[in-house]
């Protein structure tokens, strides 16, 4: 290279250097914030792809779902368990409109004629929980394809007035009834317009909240006993009042849901929120290191390990609150990232297969141990919870 040739190279080298320089200068921050929305992006994209690992797991296990359940004795697939799955299939729907889904969902609906399970005067919450999906089906159909099909939303609505007109509120005595069918009362509401449905809702809710066994929710912790059996002065073997996740997580996902059908301005909507607030509070002051919860919320010592259903629900209920801006993002959603970190990486197998769900039961120490290749009684309920929560967090990753 001669003299003249070097100095030139040298020139432009040092131009180059100036102007990317520059560049970096003025569009730093716009090249930071690009890099951080791509890797946003990226870890939506593997949330995606784990809760769909996980469903595949689910629906190649059980292709026909009309078939009954067999645990233990037979069951019809329109049980609590199976409905709370479809729950979680169809936010899992909402995030990839895979036809299948929709199929499958149609199918197992259809295949009950949207009937609860056990009749059209059945007044148990867990009978009710199917209706959820078949209300959320009639919807679709409605504003969706501009077509009414009243098959969908008769049934449900016919068992919701049979139980309206005992006029009796003491029907949920355990939390998890408020999630099997607080919500569909308020889906009622919002579909027909009748008042009557989100009235009932409320007094039910405040009679399992403020009067059964003398009030199940527990104010100053800003959490709920399972049922009357566990208000003090029942206490876990350390002292340590009984507040069981998944309890917790039931009642949690209830709020949630019902609050979406309901008008900010509406007075209901306000007072939901309110226990909704404090008991956000109260699950983010129990998280473990590890991003998961205890079985016994306040009680490490008392089967403390992992689980991973009422984890779930809890990174449902908290990553929609700071979706709708009720929860600071600062404070929770590093609490929604360590849950879902372990519970991709500590829960999820590599076939899709959902570890650390503890079975059916009422309290901590049922269907021990809780393990990471123990299968449940159950599968269900816990791939519904976990769907429910995936779907919203990857909402929650996308919005940012």
């Amino acid at each position: 290279m001669t003299k003249k040739s070097s100095i030139f190279a040298k020139d432009m080298k040092m131009f180059f250097q100036k102007v990317t320089s520059e560049y970096m200068k003025k569009y730093f921050f716009t090249i930071v914030l690009s890099l951080f929305v791509l890797n946003v992006c990226a870890q939506a994209e593997d949330v995606l792809e784990t809760a769909l690992r996980v469903n595949r797991y689910f629906m190649a296990k059980h292709p026909n779902p009309v078939l009954p359940t067999n645990v233990r004795k037979v069951r019809p697939s329109n049980l609590w368990t199976r409905a709370v799955y479809y729950e979680g299939l169809v936010e899992l729907y909402k995030i990839d409109e895979d036809k299948a889904f929709l199929e499958y969902i149609n199918k197992w609906a259809k295949g009950h004629h949207y009937q609860p399970r056990n009749g059209m005067f059945t007044t148990d919450a867990d009978d009710q929980c199917c209706g959820q999906t078949y209300l959320w089906l009639y919807e679709r159909t409605l504003y969706r394809e501009g077509a009414i099909d009243p098959t969908q939303s008769r049934p449900i609505l016919e068992n919701l007035s049979n139980q309206m007109a005992t006029s009796r509120y003491d029907y949920w005595t355990w939390i998890d009834a408020i999630q099997m069918a607080m919500p569909l009362y308020f889906q009622a509401y919002k579909l027909t317009g009748d008042r009557s449905y989100a009235d009932y809702a409320m007094q039910s809710y405040r009679w399992t909240r403020n009067v059964c066994g003398g009030g199940l929710y527990d104010e100053q912790r800003g959490l709920w006993y399972r049922d009357a059996d566990f208000v003090p002065p029942y206490a876990e073997s350390d002292g340590q009042p009984c507040f069981w996740s998944r309890g917790e997580g039931w009642v949690y996902a209830a709020l949630v849901r019902s609050m979406e059908c309901l008008d900010k301005k509406d007075p209901y909507y306000k007072e939901l929120k309110k226990d909704y607030l404090a008991m956000s509070k109260a699950i983010a002051a129990c998280q473990r290191e590890d991003g998961l919860w205890n079985v016994s919320m306040l009680s490490p010592v008392t089967f403390g390990g992992k689980e991973s259903t009422g984890s779930s629900l809890f990174l449902y209920g908290m990553s929609w609150g700071i979706r709708h801006k009720m929860l600071k993002k600062k404070d929770y959603k590093p609490v929604c990232d360590r849950t879902w970190n372990a519970l991709s990486n500590d829960c999820v197998h590599r076939d899709g297969f959902l570890g650390y769900v503890q079975g059916t039961g009422k309290q901590p120490s049922d269907a021990q141990p809780v393990l990471y290749d123990r299968v449940p009684d159950f599968e269900d309920f816990g791939i519904g919870c976990f769907l429910l929560g995936a779907s919203q967090y990857y909402m929650l990753l996308k919005a940012v």
